[in-house]
């Protein structure tokens, strides 16, 4: 009976078409998942989407439909993007399927029933697009850590998991499993920035296991916000129907309820070989998921890999400026095997990859054209131009054989060691290796002078056969990453009764490209981009009364002071409004320098609670409005009216 083997992707949350970024992990996932195939395991591939959320119900409410209108339309999109890449996914779940649901109530219920659930509630920083809550302390310059936008302070009654009751044996466990969390540099970023307690940092493994059995071990690990009760798309909190549960509870619970959890069958795959995420989301998938397992008393994954990032140039991917690369534009220059090979032989292993329009060229034509595609023509004409088609084997050997066909021998062994350790790069490397040591040999052997002595057919034969042979142990080996081109090459060489006879015709596989041609694709596809960000959505907020509004007091103001915060964003701004003097701190440095505020009308919304940032305490906001590429502008009066009016 074949060895199992459960492979995961994060799922992708449907608020939006994924970028290439997002496809890397899913191509990413898929050629280790195809590779495992290909040595005899029994795998199964599980990707989807993550649907639910208040960002969700938001951009469904902008557009005027409902929020499972929205997500069906999401899903697909990413669905087909998934298609387009042949990623091989044995089942692609949705988190509003009816037994995902079901299977995310039951767990919540457990929890609760076992007392690892309590009441309680939340007061923090909100940040909607990244769904998450912060303190004051965990913002960077004034915003969300994770994704620097603006955070607004929120209070609601919430269910909260008790973190701490497992915190002691999650670092055991990290600590007693070195592979459980790869790259190995990503466990010592969980554990001292989220785990441990500052006075364990630094402390030796033995020290820490110590610290465990005495007891004495401390951690900075709080309790979870794990429902809301501010928004209703959700998977419902069974016996409290004010709450939903809260996304990370809700979307990794994915993971077991994609396999049929909680009927007996999930078993046959529980648990996990090997979660492949985003960095980014490394947190959750290392503290709060095996947490949750803890208490499901459901054992833990073998690996949690968490990959680096694949960035635009080293810039930030937005509409606004063009530059948003997705797979399926950029298949239609270079492929979809052009853009697997790139993304998975471009991302270091634990480093981030750049990707870009001018590099994809260049690695289609150094690689994909030159190496393998100048290799498979080559290989293919000689063959029939000198000995009609076919090659076999004929045991008349040259000094360079024996070093050809170590290589030839060697690779798969080579190429397995990189995938067993996730090094998918490294593997494509050392493919590439096999098919140079090819092209070099070609240049050893010059079959077009053999072909020239008719005394020397059977040596001509014997070249050409090792040529073919070295295309159909790659193409085989390639079959993980570019199974399109794997089975171009396979059809080309044609091997036959132990020897080859091969296409009568050699094909293309990869074509030159001049960047110069492709460049009005590009542009055509930028100016589409600017054009939709020129646009953009609008989300509608939750309906408020008159009467609501009215408490919002709006005043005129002049800035009479200004100086910028160091080593932040933050502006200080002393703004005059009537005959009160308010200390006002606005995020706006990147914007406006401080000497461009003083004497500035503005308005100042008057009535909030005093805030304090940087050991400075904020007594109002100055109202901004924010552009679609993120430049703020101060909102001013039209007419020079005196400071103190109020806006009605």
């Amino acid at each position: 009976m074949a060895k199992k083997f459960y492979i995961t992707t994060a799922i992708t949350y449907a608020s939006g078409k994924p970028h290439i970024g997002n496809t890397y992990e899913a191509i990413f996932a898929d050629a280790i998942a195809r590779f495992k195939r290909e040595q005899g395991f029994d795998v199964f591939f599980l990707t989807g989407t993550d649907e639910h959320g208040l960002k969700v119900e938001q951009k469904a409410a902008a557009k005027g439909v409902t929020p499972k209108s929205y997500v069906d339309e999401a899903a697909a999109v990413i669905k087909s993007i998934w298609d387009k890449m042949n990623v091989s996914y044995d089942k692609f779940i949705r988190t509003t399927d009816a037994s995902h649901i079901a299977a995310v109530q039951k767990i919540f219920n457990k929890f609760y029933e076992q007392g690892d659930i309590y009441k309680g509630s939340y007061q923090g920083l909100y940040c909607t697009p990244c769904e998450s809550f912060w303190t004051e302390a965990q913002l960077v310059d004034g915003k969300c850590p994770d994704c620097g936008r603006e955070v607004k302070p929120a209070e609601e009654e919430a269910y909260f998991f008790k973190m701490g009751k497992y915190a002691n044996n999650l670092i055991k466990h990290i600590i007693e499993h070195p592979l459980f969390i790869r790259p190995a540099s990503r466990k010592n970023e969980m554990l001292n920035n989220f785990l441990l307690a500052d006075e364990f940092i630094g402390k030796s493994d033995g020290e820490l296991l110590k610290a465990i059995e005495d007891g004495t071990l401390k951690t900075k690990l709080q309790d979870l916000c794990v429902s809301r009760s501010t928004f209703k798309w959700g998977v419902p909190v069974s016996f409290d129907s004010r709450h939903v549960v809260y996304v990370w509870l809700d979307a990794l619970s994915n993971y077991i309820s994609g396999i049929g959890y909680p009927e007996d069958g999930y078993k046959k795959l529980w648990p996990a070989d090997v979660h492949i995420i985003g960095k980014d989301i490394l947190r959750f998938h290392t503290i709060y998921w095996p947490i949750f397992l803890m208490a499901m008393g459901e054992p833990l994954p073998e690996c949690i890999f968490g990959h680096a990032w694949l960035l635009q140039g080293g810039d930030k991917m937005s509409k606004s400026k063009g530059n948003v690369l997705y797979a399926d534009d950029l298949s239609e220059v270079f492929g979809v095997d052009g853009v697997r090979y790139f993304v998975l032989h471009e991302m270091p292993y634990a480093d981030d990859g750049v990707i870009t329009w001018e590099l994809l060229c260049e690695r289609n034509n150094s690689d994909l054209a030159n190496v393998l595609g100048n290799l498979l023509k080559r290989t293919v004409s000689m063959t029939n131009q000198y000995l009609g088609g076919a090659a076999k084997k004929t045991g008349v050997e040259g000094e360079t054989d024996g070093d050809f066909e170590s290589v030839i021998n060697g690779t798969y062994a080579k190429i397995a060691e990189k995938m067993e350790e996730y090094k998918v790069a490294d593997a494509l490397d050392c493919l590439w290796s096999l098919f140079r040591r090819a092209n070099k040999y070609i240049d050893e052997t010059c079959p077009w002078i053999l072909a020239k002595d008719e005394s020397k057919k059977d040596r001509l034969s014997e070249v050409l056969y090792n040529l073919l042979l070295s295309l159909e142990t790659g193409a085989k080996l390639l079959k993980p990453f570019m199974p399109e081109t794997a089975e171009k090459i396979l059809a080309e060489v044609g091997a036959k009764d132990g020897g080859y006879e091969v296409a009568e015709e050699p094909a293309t596989l990869f074509a030159r490209i001049k960047f110069e041609e492709i460049k009005p694709v590009i542009e055509k596809i930028e100016n589409a981009q600017k054009a939709e960000a020129a646009a953009p959505e609008t989300e509608e907020k939750e309906k408020i009364t008159i009467d609501d509004f009215a408490k919002v007091e709006m005043r005129v103001g002049k800035v009479i002071a200004c100086e910028a915060v160091k080593k932040s964003k933050l502006l200080h701004e002393t703004v005059k409004v009537g005959n009160k003097t308010l200390s006002i701190l606005s995020g706006i440095g990147k914007h406006y320098t401080a000497e461009e505020m003083v004497g500035k009308k503005v308005i100042v919304v008057t009535n909030l609670p005093p805030r304090e940032m940087k050991g400075i305490m904020s007594e109002g906001m100055i109202v901004c409005a924010e552009a679609p590429d993120g430049a703020l502008s101060i909102v001013s009066p039209e007419k020079d009216i005196p400071d103190g009016s109020l806006l009605s």
